[in-house]
């Protein structure tokens, strides 16, 4: 008789184990494997709702239609043609080398520029490079630069880049064939159809559209630009560098599938101004480290909102965007790293997966295998998707407001008591933000964003209205916030990592 209800007990402390699972605010679902649970809903909260991705406007919709595959390949095939694209390679020849390439991605920017009425200008962004390990002799570096003003917030900008020059197995091998159809003029195709769709458009701030050169030996252009914009105390408030973004299906390998393209962003550890001298910046990430916000940098700030646009406009750019938490890829660099070094946000945009046998190799068939950044291994399609991407992303942050700027967070309320006489309502959990407004003609209201420590995208948005504080009932040791702007068309600026007050 003892046994049934051993046997009951033992059920109903199973239950009871079990049904705990299910509580809200539970970590666990039976129908997903642990870490990768969509339905988790800790921590609970009713602040705010789940963010939907903020979608196109019939406006950005025209526009991303208006990306022309055929257009893509024409520029990608007119590049690989000029035989090679060295750094030192001829600069007089009108037919062959570098020199004849800059002369016709400048020609061409120039035609778009036509049709801007005055507002897009086109400029060489130019200098001597002295020798080095990967220059042999002084040699001119020149980014060609498409300029397009900005009609209410001009300071603010923009910048797309691709870089134009070409290499081979040798480095400075600067006579034989580099046809670099993916790397990269599969990146200066994406900068030049977005400089000539944009170019008869005026975005509120300023758009820079830039094919830039030296990448190869050492980002010598796009590190002459970034600094030149940085000494002209331009504000610039995102780079969008395109490298490598010509296939999605490289073989043999195969991603998920043809319609990924990765983003690459940076912590706060990677060095983000040489403004910073060693102490001070050892100082700042001990900081960063201490309140968890080592993801919450602003370069993966920007890579979450082009993210969140990417997805908000999916039917229109049939493309998904995998952020990844590195600055490039593992042990590597790109142009995105010159603006970042200037304190500038900055991510690489780079195809889902590399085939290295196109990659940096002299063109050869070797063993039954071709070798060679080739024409035929780029993915036209692929490369339009990608500049639908980079159009929809950098226009929607160039039509929204600008990102708020000396956010904080309260460090008395959600605190324990400094003595007898702390006011009730710093003891809560609370957590209260603060921002200036600036009295932005562009603003309409603010928004709260939140996820979980964990989540790679923000999850929840709180409007809060166009104020310059906030306080909501949730805590700051759980989850990860951040602030941003909303427009008065309904677009939103990129969010902002709140400090602990007192130290923006």
């Amino acid at each position: 008789m003892f046994a049934p209800l051993t046997l009951l007990l033992s059920l109903l402390a199973l239950a009871s184990a079990q049904s705990w699972t299910t509580l809200p605010g539970s970590l666990y679902c039976s129908s997903e494997a642990w870490g990768s649970c969509a339905s988790a809903d800790w921590p609970q909260s009713n602040v705010g709702s789940p963010l939907e991705p903020q979608a196109p406007d019939a406006e950005l919709q025209a526009m991303i239609a208006e990306v022309d595959p055929k257009r893509v390949q024409d520029i990608i095939t007119t590049l690989t043609n000029f035989g090679t694209r060295h750094t030192l390679s001829n600069q007089t020849d009108p037919v062959r080398g570098i020199g004849a390439a800059r002369d016709w991605i400048m020609k061409e920017m120039q035609s778009f520029a036509q049709a801007s009425n005055g507002n897009m200008e086109v400029k060489l962004n130019s200098y001597i490079q002295s020798v080095t390990d990967t220059i042999l002799f002084p040699v001119n570096i020149s980014n060609v630069v498409a300029t397009l003003k900005g009609s209410s917030d001009s300071n603010r900008t923009y910048v797309v880049t691709g870089h134009y020059d070409s290499r081979r197995i040798d480095i400075l091998d600067y006579i034989n064939e580099a046809p670099g159809s993916d790397d990269d003029a599969s990146g200066v195709a994406v900068v030049m159809e977005m400089a000539r769709i944009c170019a008869t458009k005026r975005p509120a701030a300023t758009m820079i559209f830039a094919a830039v050169a030296g990448e190869e030996q050492d980002l010598y252009g796009s590190n002459h630009l970034a600094q030149t914009l940085k000494n002209a105390s331009v504000n610039v408030e995102g780079n969008w560098n395109n490298d490598i973004v010509g296939t999605g299906s490289s073989e043999p390998f195969f991603p998920v599938n043809n319609y990924t393209i990765r983003l690459f962003g940076a912590s706060y550890a990677y060095p983000a101004s040489t403004t910073l001298n060693s102490t001070q910046l050892a100082s700042e990430l001990q900081e960063i480290g201490i309140i968890g916000g080592e993801n919450d940098s602003p370069a993966r700030n920007l890579g979450r909102f082009i993210a969140e646009i990417a997805a908000g406009a999916s039917e229109d750019v049939n493309m998904q965007v995998a952020l990844i938490y590195r600055p490039d890829r593992y042990l590597r660099g790109g142009d995105h790293e010159s603006f970042l070094a200037q304190g500038f946000p900055a991510v690489r945009f780079t195809e889902a997966t590399e085939d290295f046998t196109h990659q940096h190799q002299d063109p050869r068939v070797q063993n039954g295998t071709v070798y060679g950044d080739l024409l035929e291994f780029v993915d036209f399609e692929y490369t339009a998707r990608v500049a639908k991407v980079n159009l929809a992303s950098m226009w929607s942050a160039a039509n929204a407001p600008a990102m708020p700027v000396n956010v904080s967070i309260s460090t008395l309320i959600g605190f324990p008591a400094a003595s007898e006489s702390t006011p009730l309502y710093e003891l809560s959990n609370d957590s209260q933000f603060n921002w200036n407004t600036d009295n932005d003609p562009l603003v309409a209201s603010y928004e709260l964003l939140w996820r979980p420590a964990g989540a790679l995208q923000w999850t929840h948005t709180l409007n809060v209205g166009n104020v310059g504080t906030v306080t909501v009932n949730l805590s700051k040791d759980d989850v990860q916030f951040g602030i941003r702007a909303v427009g008065k068309n309904g677009m939103k600026s990129p969010a902002v990592f709140p400090l602990p007050d007192g130290e923006v």
